[in-house]
């Protein structure tokens, strides 16, 4: 299939660039990764996460799943997590969403979209929860926005409920979990200031130690 074709006509003039660049990468890339963030951030295809935050390969932990949810029952993202954090020692987990979402925009719609339904409806809770605030947003797109914000907002906070996080804080292991957006308008991050370095920032209900 020609198009698929081109995809590895693009992979051999990267990886020709690569080693253009530095002889030693791969050789030295396939020894070990020493990533020190675990980037947790949504699949769209526009928000690269190596690429927005300028790093190479190895140095960025990711995964990446419609709307950058924390969920406790999702296996595959905590795995992820208990790997970044207990086997590669990252010292940064980074949930990071991103306005203009299309999981968090249709959340906010009665649309029956099928089985995705079941994963935005943790969206829905979001937005349930902060429906005062959202509902004096008048314009849909700002509406929109702000429930990205609060979306990071609230896997920040699952993030640091996880047996995970609270296990590598109680054997004074350094890791801070925080809270970006990304612009798709000009494409700079911000950051939420949610940065949680301990159990004493979480409300007590939460602690497991």
């Amino acid at each position: 299939m020609p198009e698929l074709e081109r995809l590895f006509a693009n992979n051999a003039a990267w990886a020709a660039r690569m080693l253009e660049r530095d002889p030693s990468f791969f050789a030295r890339l396939q020894q070990q990764q020493k990533p020190e963030y675990l980037w947790i951030g949504c699949s769209d295809s526009r928000v690269p996460a190596n690429e927005i935050v300028g790093l190479a390969p190895g140095e960025l932990f990711v995964h990446r799943n419609v709307a950058n949810l924390v969920e406790h029952t999702d296996v595959n993202c905590l795995s992820v997590l208990q790997y970044a954090v207990d086997v590669l020692h990252v010292k940064h987990v980074i949930v990071c969403g991103h306005y203009g979402c299309g999981g968090v925009r249709a959340a906010m719609t009665a649309q029956p979209l099928g089985l995705i339904d079941n994963w935005l409806r943790h969206i829905r809770d979001v937005h349930l929860w902060n429906r005062d605030e959202l509902a004096a947003i008048e314009d849909f797109d700002a509406r929109a926005n702000r429930l990205a914000e609060l979306n990071v907002q609230a896997q920040v906070a699952n993030v640091c409920h996880t047996t995970i996080v609270q296990d590598a804080w109680r054997r004074d292991q350094a890791v801070t979990v925080h809270g970006w957006i990304y612009s798709l308008h000009d494409g700079l991050l911000r950051d939420l200031g949610l940065g949680i370095g301990s159990p004493e920032q979480i409300p007590p209900e939460y602690r497991l130690y």
